[in-house]
């Protein structure tokens, strides 16, 4: 059993001060190489019995991330640099844990069960669905590996997405692909099973209606395009501005409208039963243009007694005016990049991007970025330049998670494609601030537990401790990943639900365990767990966090941050 050298801070929320024999000093400051923060004068909190020794104080951080797995160990041109290091130089300090998440989505390249354990030991933290293709047969496959998966691993977990295909308006099958050329003449007829050099059909009847003359139509996400010059009862005619190879199921946008289709067809609402049957994590609903489909969908998944998160995904040009009650109601949001740039102007996409994230931070909301994020990786072995500045940029804004579609669905490289991911998003990692902005409302009194997650985060920065938090509705390690603290969230929860649903959330690890009666107990044990796997080292401090919207071994009055030592 591990010894505990307890160095115990302690709040009660009728005080809404850290009782304490001695005070933080004044100022304290740490500086690395990549990072300077001076923490504020008169802390709101203070430390009772707390020491910390000389060592500790002076001592380099050696990473903004806690360790790294055996599993994890970085071996590639982007080795993450320590922050005494000077870029460029290969002198590696593999102790380090990627905080950002990388959802994968499955397909023909990674549906069989070999390829979904590797891309899990690869990086994989979500395994992503894409109810466009395939069917609920090889998809319930899937789910049944992941489970198998998630059953077998005691030091990782996959969460699961489905994502729905949305009103998506598609041309028509093809024998065999069409070449557009520019100021050639195209039609797209709503009449069905056509297939010809200049005609095609469209899935949707009410095409004719949501274009007019003067239109640019994007197909494929703007691969190719065409201004709409006239239309008659069943047929628009186009002429090519930028030619291609036209092939079977093309996605069809037009520039700055979205289609007049419901949010939730009926195909997706067969496809979210399917998901509730199976009981999957996350939903990522496509094209949502108000805050109704949110309410919609969640009001069906209370009649049906399930616990899913809605994921929205912004894509479409009308849902820009209604973000904030969009994601307000959700749980979390997708930037969508792909059907955004195909029906806003290209250029808005990375302000929009921007803008999402900052949203979705503010509301305590995940999001992830997604769309052409290593594209070219379909094809090839290494990704471009701006690719890797790609995911960097998102890591940088603060996404919760990065995600790869074609890459791993169908392209070449799937392994290689989550490796880049996860060496890029670790690289960036290391150069990262920390962050010392305060809550902006007034959380000592309707909010303890945002000050609470706050707090914990400033102490284990302060001293470069791992967090480590007891949860049962995963509502405190979700506040913690909000003020993203530079060491890794250790999420103990009794609740497996809880834990494969914590995969999604930035630097928190959810660790299943059961909890007993008797909180030493547990924290003896949760504590041993982790110096058995290596996550902690003998000697290291850790800042333990009981807080949250339900008490577990405390009383509901009371709250406790605690620093302790762990001894093996």
């Amino acid at each position: 059993m591990a010894t505990i050298n307890n160095m115990s801070t302690r709040m009660c929320r009728d005080h809404r001060i850290l009782s304490s024999s001695g005070n933080l000093s004044d100022v304290f400051v740490l500086e690395s190489r990549f990072r300077k923060r001076c923490f504020f004068q008169n802390s709101k909190f203070s430390v009772r019995s707390m020491k910390a020794n000389e060592q500790n104080q002076t001592r380099k951080l050696a990473s903004s991330n806690g360790p790294l797995t055996a599993s994890e160990k970085v071996s590639s041109p982007f080795e993450l640099l320590t922050n005494i290091q000077t870029l460029g130089k290969e002198n590696i300090n593999p102790i380090s844990r990627r905080k950002t998440k990388i959802v994968c989505t499955i397909g023909p390249s990674t549906s069989s069960r070999e390829m979904i354990w590797k891309l899990a030991e690869t990086g994989m933290n979500v395994a992503r669905l894409n109810m466009s293709h395939g069917d609920h047969a090889s998809h319930k496959k899937t789910i049944d590996l992941v489970k198998e998966y998630n059953a077998q691993s005691d030091d990782n977990v996959i969460a699961i997405m489905l994502d729905t295909k949305g009103p998506e308006v598609r041309s028509g099958d093809v024998p065999q692909p069409i070449t557009l050329k520019e100021g050639q003449e195209f039609n797209f007829t709503i009449k069905r099973g056509v297939s010809t050099e200049d005609t095609v059909s469209v899935n949707y009847d009410d095409f004719i209606n949501d274009v007019e003359a003067g239109d640019m139509l994007l197909v494929d996400g703007g691969m190719m395009s065409l201004s709409v010059k006239s239309k008659t009862k069943d047929a628009v005619k186009c002429v090519v501005v930028d030619g291609g190879e036209l092939k079977s199921r093309r996605h069809l946008n037009v520039r700055g409208k979205s289609a007049t289709l419901p949010s939730i067809t009926d195909k997706d609402w067969e496809d979210i039963k399917f998901g509730v049957d199976n009981q999957v994590d996350f939903y990522a609903v496509s094209f949502v243009k108000d805050a109704k489909v949110v309410h919609e969908l969640k009001d069906y998944l209370t009649s049906c007694n399930v616990d899913i998160h809605v994921i929205v995904k912004i894509e479409s040009a009308d849902s820009i005016p209604n973000l904030q009650s969009i994601i307000s109601a959700s749980d979390g949001a997708m930037v969508a990049r792909g059907d955004l740039g195909a029906e806003l102007p290209i250029e808005d996409v990375p302000l929009l991007q921007e803008d999402i994230i900052r949203r979705c931070h503010n509301m305590q909301k995940p999001v992830i970025v997604a769309t052409n994020m290593l594209e070219s990786m379909i094809d090839h072995p290494t990704p471009t330049r701006a690719e890797v500045s790609d995911i960097a940029i998102a890591v940088r804004e603060g996404a919760d998670a990065v995600m790869l579609s074609g890459e791993t669905a169908h392209g070449k490289y799937p392994l290689k494609a989550v490796k880049v991911m996860h060496t890029v998003a670790l690289r960036t990692e290391s150069s990262l601030p920390f962050n010392t902005t305060a809550p902006t409302h007034n959380v000592y009194k309707s909010h303890m537990g945002e000050m609470f997650a706050f707090h914990a985060t400033i102490m284990a920065d302060t001293l470069n401790t791992p967090i480590i938090v007891f949860t049962r509705t995963g509502s405190m390690a979700i506040l913690l990943s909000h003020y993203r603290p530079a060491s890794t969230i250790f999420a103990f929860t009794n609740e497996e639900r809880i834990k494969q649903r914590l995969a999604l959330y930035q630097g928190a690890m959810p660790i299943y365990m059961q909890f007993s009666d008797d909180a030493e107990e547990t924290f003896a044990r949760a504590l041993k767990l982790l110096l058995s796997k290596g996550l902690l080292m003998e000697g290291q401090n850790v800042t333990l966090v009981q807080s949250g919207a339900q008490p577990i071994w405390r009383r509901e009055s009371t709250h406790h941050i605690q620093v302790r030592k762990v001894q093996a």
